[in-house]
């Protein structure tokens, strides 16, 4: 919940309520400190001033029109939990510090001058949308309590009448002289001494100002700055000491946790510590049982490549919060949400993978809830259409359902007789089938599975043998015309054919079968070769969809188990190559160069697949089989120590490894040796020692006699 960050450029807001805003690091002037950051969430900022009452953040371009202060990086220090800057204008050092739900933040100020500082909690921050509502007020000398009521975009296009409420409640280590109030904000007004420290502590919440006061009280009642940071670093240590590794390369290691910390920072708890948490309307529910997190979340678009997989390896209540959450979600208003935001639908994308990732989590022995419950949700959200809400996606399911792939729609639009976005609806809907099958399978609902496995299929449906592309179709079965298979958001959301066409992640054999091994193996090799020339996504451009138009783009969900497809085509040395080709060049470690320049991180995706490439373990199938298997890769890290979800332990070793020994040689799973490219989770899961033998040429010998099982 709290997620304390300074902000460059929050308050403008963006043109279509999805952009990244909040911190820019090409941008040198800090506008205050937000607490809350989530898909759809932003609010109530802070800020530490000298001199005359301003109460606008001005302009980035125009020093000395607002509140805002210019910072120089190198008087900047960045940890996990902490956070500490010089505002170079009022010669105020902040400290900031965060837990869960509240936060502990000391500011440092100059002497002899008159110190205003803004709780400027009302005015809009990042993806926020408009504030409908805010109010803020001493209740004490040295307390305060308010609000913020926001509509964000998604929240008006996918859940009309919904809201995102924050509430927060605060406590000051000093009374201030003054106080004074504005349209959105407060004035805490101060004399103060060279060097003298004024505290602050704020407990957060999205059902209650009573809530938040809770929240603080639970958190961080007697706790002084120092130990607040002790404690939120070592519970930092803690998380991202669950995997543990040892590499000679800084830059792998600072890859690596990079990711990790953004895969774990990804999502955020709604929830308070009595168990109250949001509901639709801005109303609050109450866990029964309390002992799980409810969170907000962006869609799962693809995070079963990445988030879920890391999840179950090794953080397994975060997986059992998605789940409960989005259960709890569908008791309480009938679906599934594609993303949401205080229990509001915020469809990032339209087609709800919640089902699959659900079913995916149960394969992996994720089921304390009622299971029954969760079958019908998960057969609901493939199969159901009638008085279907927007905000829960798939809403051409109806049209899926009739003819076995959803129709082109040549306007932009979703409905019940088909889609714009259509091809990669029926790609994306036919994995999902195929997941609910497998679930269904393991529950004994023959009629269920039949059913789902035969939908499973709907890519064949859009197979174009003339160009060997899986392409969209009418309704009438014809491919559409004037086709550009480099063209995106004709037929295909955020991508092309020429990338969509992999995405068969629950039949691999069946797609290579299709396209025909030998071409399969050339083209998809072709396919990365052209691509590292522009660094396996956009290039240098900074833009969340710079590589929606290239041949590949590892820079958002629909490519990202493609480079793994070798493993099932007989090639494995080529998914060593090209995973660590990506690990290399699409990641960097510079602010720009992360994840490719700018590119669709989405809340800890794009780190949590380099967490597992680098450890070589991937599962192209998200974990949806009825028996889930783990396929292996090229480990770039020399020696990773993991402690599993189920409490045991896993030590991924390698020798000779090094960037020019890219290639498996061979590989022992506690003393014995492995053959192929993949085994079976539940044994991985029963930790033990996994041992690759690296070198510089491919070992073309080793796993390709038995490849990665695509049961139907």
């Amino acid at each position: 919940m709290a997620k304390l960050a300074p902000s460059t450029n929050g308050h403008y807001g963006n043109a279509s309520g999805w952009e990244a805003v909040g911190y820019d690091t090409r941008q040198n002037s800090i506008e205050g400190f937000v607490h809350f950051h989530e898909w759809q969430v932003g609010g109530v900022c802070f800020m530490p001033t000298v001199g005359a009452q301003r109460t606008v953040p001005g302009d980035l371009d125009k020093p000395g029109s607002g509140y805002r202060s210019a910072f120089a990086r190198k008087n900047q220090q960045a940890e996990p939990g902490y956070y500490k800057v010089l505002l170079d204008d009022y010669d105020i050092t902040a400290e900031l510090d965060r837990h869960q739900k509240s936060r502990v933040s000391p500011v440092y100020l100059p002497g002899q001058r008159p110190v205003p500082y803004h709780p400027r909690h009302g005015q809009r921050s990042g993806e926020s949308g408009p504030v409908t509502n805010a109010g803020i007020k001493m209740v004490d000398p040295t307390h305060f309590e308010g609000y913020v009521i926001t509509n964000p975009k998604y929240v008006q296009k996918y859940d009309p009448g919904g809201k995102v409420s924050m509430y927060i409640y605060g406590e000051v280590s000093k009374a201030p002289l003054s106080t004074g109030s504005f349209t959105t904000g407060l004035n805490l007004n101060y004399t103060t001494t060279r060097n003298e420290q004024i505290g602050i502590k704020v407990g957060l919440s999205y059902t209650s100002i009573a809530n938040a006061k809770a929240n603080l009280l639970a958190e961080a009642k007697d706790l002084s700055f120092d130990e607040a940071k002790a404690k939120a670093q070592e519970e930092w240590r803690r998380q991202l000491g669950r995997i543990t590794i040892t590499d000679t390369s800084r830059t792998n290691k600072v890859k690596f946790y990079t990711g990790l910390f953004h895969a774990l920072l990804g999502r955020g708890v709604a929830s308070d510590v009595n168990g109250a948490y949001p509901k639709h309307g801005g109303v609050a529910g109450q866990l029964e049982p309390n002992n799980y997190n409810f969170i907000n979340t962006d869609a799962i678009w693809g995070a079963f490549w990445n988030l879920t997989q890391l999840w179950s390896l090794s953080y397994p209540e975060y997986y059992r919060d998605f789940v409960h959450t989005q259960l709890q979600v569908c008791a309480d208003k009938g679906w599934f949400g594609d993303g949401i935001a205080n229990s509001e639908y915020v469809s990032g994308v339209g087609t709800n993978l919640v089902g699959l990732a659900i079913a995916a989590g149960y394969q992996t022995g994720l089921r304390d809830y009622d299971v029954e419950k969760a079958w019908q949700a998960i057969k609901n959200n493939e199969l159901g259409w009638k008085d279907r809400p927007v905000g829960s996606g798939k809403m051409d399911t109806k049209a899926f359902l009739k003819y076995g792939y959803s129709p082109y729609l040549e306007e932009d639009r979703t409905d019940s007789s088909g889609a714009h976005f259509s091809a990669s609806h029926t790609l994306e809907y036919s994995f999902s089938a195929f997941a609910a099958a497998q679930m269904a399978k393991r529950l004994g609902k023959q009629e269920d599975y039949e059913q789902l496995i035969r939908l499973s299929n709907g890519w064949r449906l859009l197979y174009n043998p003339t160009n060997q592309l899986l392409q969209p179709k009418t309704a009438a079965g014809s491919f559409i015309d004037k086709f550009d298979p480099y063209a995106p958001w004709r037929g295909y959301q955020e991508g092309n054919a020429m990338q969509y066409t992999f995405y068969v992640p629950q039949n691999p054999h069946d797609l290579v079968a299709t396209l025909g091994r030998d071409y399969f193996n050339e083209q998809l090799n072709d396919i990365f070769e052209k691509s590292e020339k522009d660094g396996f996504g956009g290039g240098k451009t900074i833009n969340a969809f710079a590589g929606i138009t290239s041949i590949y783009n590892h820079g958002n969900e629909p490519s990202l188990h493609v480079s793994w497809l070798f493993n099932f085509s007989g090639r494995p040395w080529l998914t060593q190559k090209w995973t660590r080709a990506i690990c290399n060049e699409f990641y960097g470690i510079e602010p720009i160069h992360g994840y490719g320049y700018g590119q669709d991180e989405d809340q800890g995706q794009l780190g949590a697949w380099y967490i597992m490439a680098a450890l070589g373990l991937f599962d192209v199938k998200g974990f949806t089989d009825a028996k889930p298997i783990v396929e292996l890769g090229s480990p770039i890290i020399q020696k990773a120590v993991i402690r599993l979800g189920n409490g045991k332990q896993l030590s991924i070793e390698t020798t000779n490894n090094s960037a020019a020994n890219l290639y498996v040689q061979s590989v022992q799973f506690n003393g014995l040796p492995l053959h192929d490219c993949w085994l079976y989770r539940d044994d991985l899961m029963k930790g033990g020692k996994l041992l690759f033998i690296m070198g510089p040429t491919p070992n073309k010998q080793w796993g390709v006699k038995i490849p990665p099982p695509s049961a139907q």
